[in-house]
Parts: structure tokens; C-alpha cells; sequence
């Protein structure tokens, strides 16, 4: 039997809130955010109503929240920012996540170029992106809070029809 597809919709103020205090076990605790109040008084990322309109999506399967996702537009490319609950992290449950992810923003704007940016070490999203159709495409350093770090880029390749 195979399992209910994923459902994607429009972040909520609650969901928001909620995603702050998701706690990832370390290493993967950089990926937390800081507490929902300061989000939302600095007015940054999904704590800017407007900008969680625009950009910021939820993804459900059953009736429950699995995760979010950001849709940035960079130019001819929507970048994707992929957040999953700690929780169900590290259960098989990535690669058709991210798919519905990449699939909905294929969906906003047809032909357009999806990627994402991981972490070098991040073995684990790395697996599920590849098994998601994703291929790694660049290597660079970025400033992240602690320091400059090695990223891959990672272009989505959509099954042929």
C-alpha cells in the first residue's frame, strides 16, 4: 500500500510558532531557530507575515505537520529551504518530502530551476535529496553563524514524463 502523498499549504502564524521550538539533536541543532517572539518582534524570515505569505509553506501528511519549507525566489531559480520535525527526522521520510516540496514550486513556476543548499556533512539530507531527484552540481564555502562552511548546490531533475 502506498503511503498518502504529502500536502502542501500556506504557513500559519501557529505553525510558525510552533517550528521555533522544534529542538534537533547535535549536530543537527544548528538548523533550530530562536524563540517564536523574537522572530516575530524582529519580523525576520517566517516571523514577517508577509513573507510567510509569499514564501513560506507547510507540508502534511494525515492530517499532521511534518514540516515547512521556504520558496525563494532567486532570480530564474527557486531555492529551496527544507525544514522536516526532529522527530521524524532520520525515518525514510525525506526524500518524498522534499519531492512534494520541489513539485509544488515547480508547480507556482513551471520550468523553472529548483535547488537547495546542504551542508557538506549532512550526509543524511544529502541521501534523501538524491533519492529525491536531486544532483549535486556545485561546492562552496559560506559564512554560516559559526564560520565559514563547505556547501554542495544540489539542482532538482524531475522525472522525464
Amino acid at each position: 500500500m502506498q503511503a498518502e502523498p504529502f500536502e502542501i499549504r500556506p504557513m500559519t502564524e501557529k505553525e510558525a510558532e510552533a517550528v521555533c521550538g522544534w529542538n534537533y539533536e547535535p549536530p543537527y541543532d544548528i538548523y533550530g531557530w530562536m524563540p517564536w517572539e523574537e522572530v516575530k518582534k524582529l519580523g525576520i524570515e517566517f516571523g514577517d507575515p508577509e513573507l510567510r505569505a509569499r514564501q513560506y509553506v507547510t507540508v502534511h501528511r494525515g492530517g499532521v505537520c511534518y514540516g515547512f519549507a521556504q520558496l525563494f525566489p532567486l532570480g530564474g531559480t527557486t531555492r529551496l529551504g527544507i525544514g522536516m520535525r526532529p522527530d521524524l527526522c532520520g525515518r525514510g521520510l525525506g526524500s518524498a518530502f522534499v519531492r512534494a516540496v520541489a513539485e509544488e514550486a515547480l508547480r507556482r513556476i513551471p520550468g523553472q530551476e529548483i535547488d537547495l543548499e546542504v551542508l557538506t556533512w549532512n550526509q543524511r539530507a544529502i541521501k534523501a535529496y538524491q533519492k529525491a531527484g536531486f544532483a549535486i552540481t556545485d561546492l562552496y564555502e559560506r559564512m554560516t553563524p559559526a564560520g565559514m562552511k563547505p556547501f554542495y548546490c544540489m539542482v532538482y531533475q524531475p522525472p522525464a514524463e
